[in-house]
This record gives structure tokens, C-alpha cells and sequence, in this order.
């Protein structure tokens, strides 16, 4: 196996969209990694997972929530993020259930998870952190930002990407 696996950073502090673009990216470079079948997928798929976890949850519990409170969203545009993020939890089983990562039905998986992934990281991008960068004050991000990381460390230290808890997520 060729390239070394990219870290998940722990971040404690920082503007909370910022914070949450550092993720977007990381959830591209993963997926590129992923396409690699030098690469080892196993490893890359657990990080993978783990992260979308933990970065969801914690912005369902945490970031939506305040954005509405502030009329940075609506109600609908936080329900459709979390809709969103079921759609990414359904799309991801396959793959962790996947027990050969380098067959065709692998990378059909992770097709679809790229795919739904990509969707919602350009709507989430576009119709909930534009509006937050514009209607949240700064100091206000900064400290959504605390919260949001805080939660999300937290989760990626319990294990939050297994199959077992992505299955719990899903109510299976």
C-alpha cells in the first residue's frame, strides 16, 4: 500500500464554517484516496467513516440547531442537512459492510457514496454556511465552533464510525 493515510485533525477552537470546510475537504481527499487501490481501503474506509460520523452528529446537534436560532437557516433547509446526512449514512453501510474493498461491488459503493457525499457537501456549502458567514457574528462562529469541535472529538474518540453504531444511526 502506497500513500500514507491522511490524519483526522482535532481541532478545539476556530470559526465553526471554517472548521467545517477543513472537514469538506478532508471527506475529498479520502474519497480520492479511496479510488486508489494501492491504497489500503480498510484503514482509509474506518477513518472515512468515523469522521462523517462524528462531523454530522455534532452539526445536527449543534450547528443547526444555533443557525436557526440566529435565522441563518429555516427549519426546512436543517431538516433537509439531516435528511442529507441519513442519505450519506445509508450510502456509507454498503461500503462497511463490503468485506472485499478491491471487487465491483466496492466500488459501486463508493460511487454512491461519492455521489451522495458531493451532493451534500455543495448544498451544505451553499444554503447553510454562506448564510452563516453572513447573519452569525463572528464571535458567535467562534464560539459554535468550540462547541461543534468539542462534540465532535468526542465522538470520534468513542469509536462513532463502526458498522454497529452507522446500523444504530440508521434505527436497523
Amino acid at each position: 500500500m502506497t500513500t500514507e493515510l491522511p490524519e483526522i485533525t482535532r481541532p478545539r477552537t476556530g470559526d465553526v464554517v471554517e472548521l467545517i470546510l477543513e472537514d469538506h475537504r478532508a471527506f475529498e481527499t479520502m474519497l480520492r484516496e479511496l479510488r486508489n487501490d494501492q491504497n489500503d481501503r480498510d484503514a482509509l474506509r474506518g477513518r472515512l467513516s468515523a469522521l462523517l460520523v462524528a462531523h454530522g452528529e455534532a452539526e445536527e446537534s449543534h450547528v443547526y440547531p444555533e443557525l436557526k436560532r440566529k435565522d441563518a437557516i429555516d427549519a426546512d433547509e436543517a431538516e433537509h442537512g439531516e435528511e442529507e446526512h441519513r442519505e450519506i449514512y445509508e450510502a456509507l453501510l454498503p461500503l462497511l459492510e463490503a468485506t472485499d474493498l478491491y471487487d465491483e461491488d466496492a466500488s459501486h459503493a463508493l460511487h454512491e457514496l461519492s455521489e451522495t457525499l458531493l451532493h451534500h457537501l455543495d448544498e451544505e456549502e451553499r444554503d447553510i454556511l454562506n448564510p452563516a458567514r453572513t447573519d452569525v457574528a463572528d464571535a458567535d462562529r467562534a464560539r459554535l465552533g468550540e462547541v461543534w469541535a468539542t462534540r465532535r472529538n468526542e465522538l470520534l474518540d468513542s469509536g462513532c464510525g463502526s458498522l454497529e453504531q452507522v446500523r444504530s444511526l440508521l434505527g436497523e
